[in-house]
């Protein structure tokens, strides 16, 4: 079973007691697992035709959202409750399964009133913890599958935390969704990827189903193709994506949205991975490049260790000579040289400064550790 050591932070390493997405009765079998439908349910008519346009697809599980959490007011909110009546005509009508976002626990109860098969938590809700344990205690002991979005901001701990809470309640049906988050730099998606971050995740718990959700990553329906790749590349399992039966109708996130016709494209042009190969080929190769990989990273603990000894000497002349610990401008030439370094050797310019600094800041705090007098060592 999930438990977690006494700060709070969750047992990595061992596996969560959560009921494998193939015995949810949810999706049919295959990869990837596929979940679409529009941003909002805005009519019973716009729910119908976009609903049978999926299902031509062989999409069996349709979304649409009844309740829009909006930055402003005054703006559409969704329909509400009533909505889950043509949820309930599409799951009686087609035979597919339906799914909408919740956001309190009313929402779960109201839910469970119409049938509906599963829920998620959005990326607003899910940075909210006393909302995640509403809702959590919501579905106590409820046989509800619930797939959390990760939230707003990139913050790993907050994502997981919403995991552990529908966990201590009883939910072992239970999954991710990365949608990426917001950045306050200009990039050309509506919400930074950050896949590392998606990756550290799905690391940490390989055994849950793990979707991308590429229409609010992209905010843009151009997007949707390449950011959907890239999930599948990586090996999620599955992509929640929006669409509608006439997007430039759309009374929420318009421009992310594609016509069922439009999605049939996209999906047919995807390239799904498989996880693994039984080739003895492919296995004696990859185990060859693997050690060389295993190799390359005991050189680079071993360097990281001496740059480090290095370090903390000139923590202890710069406290024998009363010198400050930062000098921005040698750690500016420093920078400058490896970027330019890095380049010649292929490497991308964030990717050297994100490893530089990281050791710069190591760095730092071994000095201020030895100026203050807390250095251990």
């Amino acid at each position: 079973m999930y438990g977690c050591p006494g700060r709070g932070q969750p047992f990595f390493g061992k596996r969560l007691d959560v009921i494998p997405v193939g015995e949810w009765n949810i999706f049919p079998e295959g990869r990837p697992l596929m979940i679409a439908g529009p941003c909002s349910a805005e009519s019973e008519i716009q729910v119908m035709d976009t609903a049978r346009g999926l299902k031509s697809l062989g999409i069996n599980v349709f979304r649409a959202g009844i309740w829009k959490p909006r930055t402003h007011p005054n703006t559409f909110e969704g329909v509400g409750a009533p909505g889950l009546k043509w949820l309930q005509r599409v799951r009686s009508e087609l035979g597919m399964k339906v799914c909408t976002e919740v956001a309190c626990g009313k929402h779960v109860f109201e839910c469970m009133k119409y049938g509906v098969d599963m829920v998620w938590i959005g990326a607003r809700t899910t940075a909210n913890p006393f909302l995640v344990q509403e809702i959590a205690d919501a579905m106590r002991d409820v046989d509800l599958p619930v797939l959390v979005k990760n939230p707003v901001n990139p913050d790993l701990d907050l994502w997981i935390g919403a995991l552990e809470r529908f966990m201590q309640t009883g939910t072992r049906k239970l999954g991710v969704i990365h949608r990426g988050f917001s950045s306050s730099g200009k990039i050309k998606y509506r919400n930074s990827p950050e896949w590392q971050i998606a990756i550290e995740m799905r690391s940490l718990f390989p055994e849950l189903p793990f979707f991308c959700d590429p229409s609010h990553m992209g905010g843009d329906r151009q997007y949707v193709k390449e950011i959907s790749q890239r999930s599948l590349d990586l090996g999620l399992d599955g992509l929640m994506i929006e669409s509608h039966c006439d997007p430039a109708c759309a009374m929420s996130d318009a421009a992310q949205q594609l016509t069922p016709e439009a999605l049939g494209d996209v999906i047919r042009g995807l390239i799904v991975r498989r996880p693994d190969s039984d080739s003895p080929v492919y296995k004696e190769n990859i185990d060859q490049l693997r050690a060389q990989i295993d190799a390359i990273d005991e050189n680079l603990l071993y360097m990281l260790s001496s740059r480090m000894k290095i370090s903390r000497k000139i923590g202890e002349y710069k406290r024998d000579n009363n010198i400050a610990i930062l000098q921005t401008s040698r750690w500016d030439s420093v920078l400058e040289k490896v970027t330019a370094a890095g380049a010649g050797y292929g490497l991308p310019e964030h990717f050297v400064k994100a490893v530089f600094n990281a050791i710069h800041e190591a760095s730092v705090q071994v000095q201020n550790e030895i100026l203050s007098g807390t250095d251990s060592k």
